[in-house]
């Protein structure tokens, strides 16, 4: 063993400074001004453009690695980027940095009998651990929707994204530097240990205030089953698409689709496809042919298989199977109920859509499916923070407590009372 093994700081030593660090630089962060947090995100913005070709080359380094251990072809899309997605990264951050400053707003006023006047106003959470896998551009996301929220974020990518992670985080650095900011309100984790996650859930000496995990089951079991601090929860996206009795053959589809085959790596991908049996006739084959057309493999129950040639029989296994790849599982349903009813069994509560013309089918829908997004004659994939005007997201919380779908800026807060008096006393 060398010497710089010896005396190299252990995981938890290393973890424990970033928990520090991260507090002090919260305190500082929550008073800043708003003209400081967007001046850092505009020119952080403008590193990231500037410093295209390092990412890129960064990337590329990430990807080679990730095709020599014959990574999957879901994982290597998300983990790819390109000028256009760079290109996203950037007008994400530019459109976070415009948004109105949520810290230090009022949500809520009022007056005692007393005379109190009480106001509930927005404050930041504090710490923000996320652990995220194979998307570098959560690290750009994260940074950013954080520093707009006030909170300081400590980042922890899968090993994969590790050098295209490093070279997003600097230019995120190089904004906080440009406003004057402690560049300890973002940190990335600067090893690939895995006992750093252990750490982070433990919560380093309680400096972590909330962890948000991104990435598939196995690490979000783990986050939900070890985390010592409140989790917002990203679960898989077992997303169904339901085409009703009134549905227009168009819509259907043009919207299936693009549910499916736009992006098949992306959470807000269609994973099940359920018609109702008064249009089999009609809507079936059209939508199916044209999923078949773009490369997707069809798994359908047995009226599925009767009429589609290509189809291969779905298993139980399959309605419970997020498949991030070209593979839909079809089921003809009985009824708009039988539809809720299978959701329900099966989903996994991030994101549903109803296409149809019947208004009343559209309301029952909404109110009787409990998911974090539901969508009427709009893809799945619009399941997204930047597409709901957030500017991005640090994830889609499936849980119900606190955070629900889309994770901004405004969910990156909390509140605190302010109450006012003129000298009262309580009898």
């Amino acid at each position: 063993m060398s010497l710089a093994e010896t005396t190299a700081p252990s995981v938890s030593t290393i973890m424990a400074e970033l928990g520090r660090n991260a507090r002090v630089a919260a305190r500082a962060l929550a008073i800043a001004r708003p003209d400081q947090k967007r001046l850092a995100l505009l020119t952080a913005a403008g590193a990231l453009n500037a410093h295209r070709k390092s990412i890129l080359a960064a990337n590329a380094n990430d990807m080679a690695t990730a095709r020599a251990k014959g990574i999957s072809a879901a994982f290597l899309d998300r983990l790819e980027l390109n000028d256009s997605r760079i290109d996203g990264i950037i007008e994400a951050v530019k459109t976070i940095a415009e948004l109105p400053d949520p810290v230090g707003t009022t949500i809520a006023e009022w007056d005692r009998p007393n005379g109190l006047h009480i106001e509930r106003v927005r404050t930041p959470l504090g710490v923000i651990g996320v652990i995220f896998e194979s998307r570098p551009n959560v690290s750009a996301d994260a940074s950013a929707l954080c520093i707009k929220s006030g909170n300081a974020v400590i980042l922890r990518g899968g090993s994969d994204s590790f050098h295209s992670s490093a070279a997003i985080v600097a230019c995120m650095l190089d904004g906080l530097h440009a406003a004057s900011m402690p560049v300890d309100c973002v940190q990335l984790v600067p090893t690939t240990d895995r006992a750093a996650v252990g750490e982070m859930l433990k919560g380093l000496d309680g400096n972590i205030d909330v962890i948000v995990p991104r990435g598939g089951k196995t690490l979000v079991a783990r986050v939900q089953d070890e985390a010592r601090v409140p989790v917002f929860a990203h679960l898989e996206g077992l997303v169904h698409v339901y085409i009703d009795k009134s549905a227009d053959l168009e819509k259907a589809v043009a919207v299936t689709l693009n549910a499916k085959m736009r992006r098949t790596g992306v959470c807000g991908a269609a994973e099940t496809l359920l018609v109702h049996k008064d249009v089999v006739a009609t809507h079936l084959k059209p939508v199916i042919e044209a999923l078949i057309a773009k490369g997707c493999e069809i798994r359908g129950d047995a009226t599925v298989m009767s009429l589609i040639p290509a189809a291969t029989l779905a298993t139980e296994q399959d309605w419970r199977t997020e498949y991030e790849a070209a593979i839909i599982s079809v089921k003809i349903v009985d009824s708009l109920e039988a539809a809720i009813a299978h959701i329900e069994k099966y989903s996994s509560h991030h994101t549903e859509a109803i296409i149809a013309e019947d208004a009343a089918a559209v309301e029952k829908f909404f109110n009787e499916i409990d998911s974090a997004i539901l969508l009427h004659n709009a893809s799945t994939q619009f399941a997204d923070g930047g597409e709901f005007g957030f500017g991005g997201e640090i994830g889609i919380a499936t849980g119900k407590m606190h955070a629900r779908g889309p994770v901004g800026v405004e969910q990156l807060t909390t509140f605190k009372y302010r109450v006012r008096g003129t000298g009262q006393t309580r009898a």
